[in-house]
């Protein structure tokens, strides 16, 4: 199971928050993100067989990433530029790499409940061909599950756009694969998913359960985000 993420650099992470916290803040929240994330799988790992990765770009950032994570997490460098060729390339890597089946999910939704992650894991555990697909609120995904590395699944995508999920299930479906669709989860890209973040934090909604996100609950509380 490999996060997908960019390394958070000012100027460079989160730019869309950059104007409400700071490009240096924007960078920070965006090292908590990735860090919980990987602190969320290493949490899955605890009920279900899960090794944990890190597919980042660019791939001359190994370093910054081994000072911000442990040991025991890998790292999958970008191979080429562009999201469709980031996903296929991590995939197709961890399978060379002896893996019968990956996940790769975003950096992007550090509270999203860590039974999900276990469910993604269970489904692939099952024979043959499958694919496991967590639609995000935005019309995109938060996580792909795969047994294969399909290339098709990632051709002809409207990426950064609402219609990513539909199209990628399209895709699926002309491989002759019908997607187990994951609950739906959001991503946090702006101010008023900040605000929802922080209210799912701090705020004790608990349905469903979400992950306590240390990191970045930490960063929010060292000044939260105004309503």
């Amino acid at each position: 199971m490999a996060v997908m993420a960019k390394a958070p650099r000012v100027g460079q992470a989160k730019t869309r928050l950059a104007s409400v916290l700071s490009p240096e803040a924007a960078a920070e929240i965006s090292a908590c993100f990735i860090r919980d994330m990987v602190g969320n799988i290493a949490a899955a790992a605890a009920e279900a067989t899960i090794d944990g990765y890190v597919a980042h770009s660019p791939p001359d950032a190994e370093s910054e990433f081994r000072a911000m994570l442990t040991d025991a997490v890998g790292l999958v460098p970008s191979r080429r530029p562009g999201l469709a060729a980031s996903l296929y390339d991590a995939a197709s890597d961890l399978f060379a790499a002896g893996y019968g089946s990956v996940c790769l999910v975003n950096s992007d939704s550090p509270t999203l409940p860590t039974p999900v992650l276990v469910t993604a894991a269970r489904l692939l555990a099952g024979p043959g061909d499958r694919l496991v697909l967590g639609p995000a609120e935005d019309g995109g995904y938060y996580l792909i599950g795969l047994k294969r590395a399909h290339a098709r699944l990632f051709e002809d995508i409207a990426w950064s756009t609402p219609a990513v999920f539909a199209q990628t299930l399209d895709r699926a479906r002309e491989l002759g694969l019908e997607p187990a669709v994951l609950p739906s989860w959001y991503d946090v890209d702006d101010l008023p998913s900040l605000r929802r973040l922080d209210a799912d934090l701090f705020g004790g909604s608990g349905d469903p359960p979400i992950y306590c996100a240390p990191h970045t609950a930490a960063f929010l509380r060292a000044g939260r985000i105004g309503t």
